[in-house]
């Protein structure tokens, strides 16, 4: 009773005062948010250690190690501001080691991008050295694959999108070749490139696994290695609504990406460096284009659905379903199979060709 009365006579301005409900309310929640993003970062730097660290037997213990001082951290420090301050400076560390790890184009890579394609200028010709064009037998047994070809930036009639899915809703590998004359087509593929012994891993691919190529070959190579030889992939052709200006545009943004990879190679990476993401911005700077970025071209299994929407795709007043199931290739690829014209027979009765 003599405490209550000793408050009570303490004047009121000099009382603590109770932060207000909201206040403390907005204070968890952002300190929630701290303690979540800071266990993502540090789950991060771990999977970072384990699978990028150079020598493969220390991975293991460097991981254990790294998660054993940020526990200790917290046992020391119970929670305080102070151990959120050291497990972010640990994990920018980590994130500075990480950085620091460079790509290399020499490797044990397999046959099949084991050379990097590039191009030489003179006036409109261009000279492709390293295009692709395997002789399959099988998915894994191919020969005489590389060559040279020479195109002329004039002769650009049209750019087509190819869309490849393997039954993941949102997970597709997009394609895009470019038309030359009636009927030459060149085709670019921005890929993982594997070294011997090594296969595709969603989890891997976000870290500094594989490097990145853009494989230049003849549509008789990339798109009938996924119609005719790989199984439970189901591709689609699209023409793009470009003028032969536009899609000259792009075809030189990627012979100038794949020129830059021939001296400065660079790391695959399945959210920031892939098949779409690598090149999506410099390919809308060429078609002028002032539409949003939108989560399709990252989870790019609708991107077709996307395109349609915005008025990218030559339609033929079609629906999307419609058009869609006009341009699913399978079966005219699979018919087509080994022919030259290859590119002539799948464009048959497709919208736009």
């Amino acid at each position: 009773m003599d405490v209550i009365q000793k408050m009570n006579s303490i004047p009121s301005a000099v009382r603590p005062r109770q932060s207000p409900n909201w206040l403390r309310v907005l204070r968890t929640v952002g300190s929630t948010i701290v303690w979540i993003a800071l266990a993502m970062l540090i789950l991060w730097a771990t999977a970072a250690i384990y699978f990028d660290f150079r020598i493969a037997s220390l991975r293991i213990p460097l991981a254990l190690i790294y998660l054993s001082g940020i526990v200790a951290i917290f046992v020391q420090l119970k929670g305080s501001r102070w151990a959120a301050i050291l497990c972010f400076l640990s994990f920018f560390c980590v994130l500075q080691w990480w950085l620091g790890l460079k790509p290399s184009n020499d490797g044990n890579w397999k046959s099949n991008v084991d050379r990097t394609a590039w191009a030489e200028f003179a006036g409109d010709r261009v000279t492709i050295h390293n295009l692709r064009n395997c002789d399959y037998h099988t998915e894994t047994d191919y020969q005489n694959c590389w060559g040279d070809r020479t195109v002329y930036l004039s002769q650009i009639r049209a750019a087509d999108l190819f869309l490849t899915n393997w039954g993941i809703p949102f997970a597709s590998h997009a394609i895009v070749s470019f038309q030359f004359g009636d009927n030459e087509h060149v085709a670019f593929s921005i890929e993982a490139r594997y070294k011997n012994g090594q296969t595709y891993s969603t989890i891997r691919g976000c870290f500094r696994q594989y490097g990145l190529i853009f494989v230049t070959a003849d549509e008789r190579d990339l798109i009938r290695l996924r119609t005719n030889f790989r199984k439970d992939e189901e591709v689609y052709m699209y023409r793009l609504q470009e003028t032969p200006e536009v899609a000259r545009a792009m075809f030189l943004s990627y012979i100038a990406y794949l020129n830059k990879l021939k001296d400065h190679p660079d790391w695959y990476n399945e959210v920031t460096r892939n098949c779409t993401t690598a090149i999506h911005g410099q390919l809308a700077a060429d078609a002028e284009s002032t539409q949003p970025w939108n989560y399709q071209i990252l989870l790019n299994g609708t991107l077709d659905k996307l395109l349609y929407d915005r008025g990218r795709l030559v339609t033929g007043g079609l629906t999307f379903p419609e058009l869609k199931q006009r341009e699913h290739i399978n079966a005219a690829a699979r018919a087509a199979n080994a022919s030259t014209d290859f590119s002539t027979l799948i464009r048959v009765g497709r919208t736009g060709f």
